[in-house]
């Protein structure tokens, strides 16, 4: 008697929690989660002031996506593709607004705005996993291949989806990547490392590296600096062969090995970003179903007034 009652978990708590069961092992650290959210699916009369505090902890782990994005912007690799690290700012951003509108909603009671917040909250969710799907879909397809004898992996275009294709790496788009690349120290760099050839054989360098920065193995070019070759012995294996040339300004920048390591540097970042977007839409997930049972109790408590 005079207990708080217990309603049966939702279609959307049992979701949760299978979800959780089975996460990736790379992010296996959300099961934690798991523990939390079956409370809150088992005892769903949850006060306005829990909602409150964890849309505070929301909001300032909103802070991290954006400077994750930020972070991404910076850094050399990304220099010239503009396309990745702003819809993780972007998604930090509604983030940030999804949480400061719940904590007002129920810090002060405001039934519109949790209102507001649940619809948000829910179209953010439906968006977020749209948008995992599109990008495992998109990403999925690799180019990247191993040469006998070297430690980094070489990149074939066509390995990659076709969308990335069209729209990353069109005409329209690829001759300004390309003169950004040639004025970057993405190639560069590699000369100021002084390799010798077997060390540079056994160096790990980047997809932009091994794409724009050097002709294709297959070429059979011989080796005086990372971005000095001469005599191939095998000019017609790779039609990247005869597009080689010493000039740092050119380089393999018209080959499509470089558009390949282009997308193969993408693909890597796209797929860092999504383990962000996953723990996102996890915790969006959380903060709906607290978020549905304050939305709840405050609609009781105006029909008793």
């Amino acid at each position: 008697m005079g207990g708080r009652t217990r309603t049966t978990p939702g279609p959307l708590c049992k979701v949760t929690i299978v979800a959780l069961e089975y996460v990736p092992q790379p992010i296996h650290t959300l099961q934690q989660l798991l523990p939390c959210v079956k409370f809150l699916c088992d005892n769903m009369a949850v006060s306005n002031n829990i909602i409150a505090t964890v849309n505070f902890i929301a909001l300032i782990c909103s802070i991290p996506i954006i400077f994750t994005g930020i972070w991404l912007a910076s850094k050399p690799d990304n220099h010239c593709i503009r396309s990745l690290p702003w819809p993780i700012v972007f998604i930090g951003v509604l983030f940030l607004l999804l949480a400061l509108t719940g904590f007002i909603g129920a810090y002060w009671n405001k039934q519109g705005l949790l209102a507001l917040y649940l619809f948000c909250n829910a179209a953010l969710i439906v968006t977020g996993i749209i948008l995992l799907i599109l990008a495992y879909i998109v990403t999925h397809p690799s180019g990247a291949y191993s040469v006998p004898g070297r430690v980094y992996d070489e990149y074939r275009y066509m390995g990659y989806s076709e969308w990335l294709r069209d729209h990353i790496t069109d005409p329209e788009n690829w001759g300004s990547i390309k003169a950004c690349l040639a004025a970057s120290s993405v190639c560069k760099k590699m000369v100021w490392d002084s390799y010798t050839a077997p060390q540079f054989f056994a160096s790990r360098i980047s997809s932009l590296q091994s794409g724009c920065c050097k002709p294709p193995t297959v070429c059979g070019y011989q080796y005086v600096n990372p971005i000095t070759w001469i005599n191939p012995t095998n000019p017609m294996g790779d039609v990247d062969c005869i597009l080689w040339n010493n000039d740092p300004n050119q380089l393999c920048y018209n080959c499509d090995s470089c558009k390949a390591g282009v997308l193969g540097n993408l693909r890597r970042e796209w797929k860092e970003a999504n383990i962000i977007l996953i723990i996102a839409v996890i915790a969006l997930i959380c903060l709906y179903l607290i978020a549905f049972s304050a939305y709840k109790n405050t609609q009781k408590t105006e029909s008793k007034k």
